[in-house]
């Protein structure tokens, strides 16, 4: 007993060591914000001087929030701030730092006395990419705690955590472009709509800088797409040849935050040569975007003509599947119903979940959805698997506080062609559940893509083929590989 009573002190003593404030346990990570001011009350009572265009956002990886050199924060100059203006501390330090550099746009207006009456904005102003460009960067090597924070089990940076900085950083770029720094116009309720495909070109590690940066790359109406560019820093400090780990793109769109009806957006103009080439980029995709919803209004009549070619492809995919359910000793032992890998957990979402619109943050759900599709692969392979892409994902349906949500996950396909590098496809579908109501809709789809690394395949490993038992199993499967392309 005494054995251990004096371990307990010792582990106790190097917490408090661990937390105890000094120089080197206030690392940052730095943004280069096009906005005004980062939030805080000024005691003076006095306007606070507008920030220099590349003040930096603090991150402090100790948690004690974002104040000036990790101080307390100011009881009196956030108790004039709404609730719903301070996310929860289960975020990662980046997020944190973004929601302070983002409310303080929200606070401007709330300060010119509640705005209860306030209007929407009427004159539309023109931005560059360049005051809305915000870069972060996060100084592994030389800050232990955050370091600790993103590692994960085998030493690399935790892809779930770095999905809901992502989309926190797009958020933020989307409400500078959009603010128009009057504080008697309410601000717009921004919503994201659409994540597109975002591949990881190569493992982030944890033994040099990560640097993510994006901007604002094209307005329609109502819609804002945002770039960002993930990068690792090469260990001998060159930022000039930083390669591209990932690029994610996303989609925002404005509501009026009281009628909830669409609204306009700033315009954008781009100056440099990359930006106009991106924005020439993105507005062509748009066109094709829209090209392809409205060719979707035309299936129902175009349909008759693929039932003969869908019903072949759907009688192959089920034969395999009933030879499980009729003959089961005869079952080919390299394959595997789909409904043998499924996986499943659920929440309650929670207020310290919320963003800054009081709804369930779209970063959160990729995250969840991530760790579960990676514990689904993880579970059908038996070997760490190795994350290649996460394919685009439409928010469909907001998720509020108190929601009961349930993630639903499971292998819908295997492609083995390649045998140095057999791919895994994993479904999350995540659902709204309403007990009272007996009703569940789904809010998102998830598909995220998989492989093994070389030295499991070397020992032997083999991916085993998943079979449809039901049609509504082997339409799935079908509709994500006319999403592929597989099919073309």
């Amino acid at each position: 007993m005494a054995l251990r009573s004096s371990t307990a002190t010792s582990l106790l003593s190097r917490t408090l060591r661990l937390l105890e404030p000094s120089a080197h346990r206030v690392p940052r990570v730095e943004s280069r914000a096009a906005s005004s001011s980062t939030g805080g009350g000024d005691p003076s009572g006095q306007e606070p001087a507008p920030a220099p265009m590349d003040s930096p956002i603090k991150v402090f990886s100790d948690l004690r929030g974002g104040g000036a050199r990790g101080a307390a924060i100011d009881a009196g100059g956030s108790a004039r701030k709404p609730v719903s203006l301070w996310p929860g501390m289960h975020h990662s330090p980046v997020t944190n730092a973004l929601w302070e550099a983002r409310s303080s746009i929200f606070e401007r207006k709330m300060d010119a006395g509640g705005n209860a009456d306030a209007g929407p904005q009427t004159d539309l102003l023109t931005r560059t990419p360049a005051q809305s460009r915000t870069s972060i960067v996060y100084k592994f090597a030389a800050d232990d705690i955050l370091r600790e924070q993103y590692r994960d089990p085998w030493n690399e940076m935790r892809i779930g955590k770095l999905l809901e900085d992502l989309d926190a950083l797009a958020g933020t770029i989307a409400v500078k472009h959009c603010s128009d720094g009057d504080s008697t116009t309410r601000p717009l309720l921004l919503v994201t709509a659409s994540v597109d495909k975002m591949v990881l070109m190569k493992p982030l590690r944890l033994d040099t800088e990560v640097k993510i940066i994006g901007a604002v790359t094209y307005v329609g109406r109502s819609s804002i797409d945002i770039q960002i560019e993930v990068t690792q820093v090469d260990q001998d400090g060159d930022v000039q040849s930083d390669p591209i780990a990932l690029t994610a793109n996303f989609t925002f769109v404005a509501r009026d935050s009281v009628t909830g009806k669409s609204a306009p957006v700033n315009r954008l103009s781009p100056e440099t040569e990359r930006e106009k080439q991106l924005y020439a980029e993105t507005e062509a995709q748009d066109k094709v975007k829209k090209r392809k919803r409205e060719e979707q209004k035309g299936v129902l009549e175009k349909g008759v003509q693929k039932l003969g070619a869908e019903a072949e492809r759907l009688k192959n995919l089920l034969a395999e599947g009933r030879v499980f359910s009729d003959f089961p000793a005869l079952a080919d032992r390299d394959s595997i119903l789909m409904k043998d890998t499924r996986l499943e957990n659920s929440l309650i979402c929670q207020p310290q979940q919320r963003n800054l619109y009081g709804r369930i943050f779209g970063g959160f759900l990729m995250h969840r959805a991530f760790e579960l599709a990676f514990s689904t692969a993880y579970a059908f392979v038996g070997q760490r698997p190795c994350f290649l892409e996460v394919d685009h994902v439409d928010f469909l349906k907001p998720v509020d506080v108190g929601d009961f949500l349930r993630f639903k996950s499971c292998v819908l396909f295997t492609q083995l062609e390649n045998k140095w590098q057999p791919l895994v496809n994993v479904e999350v579908v995540a659902h709204v559940t309403r007990p009272e109501l007996r009703k569940s809709e789904i809010s998102n789809t998830f598909h995220f893509t998989f492989s093994v690394g070389s030295d499991a395949l070397k020992n032997g490993v083999s991916i085993r083929n998943v079979v449809p038992s039901t049609e509504e199993e082997a339409r799935r499967i079908l509709n994500r590989m006319d999403g592929e392309g597989l099919f073309d």
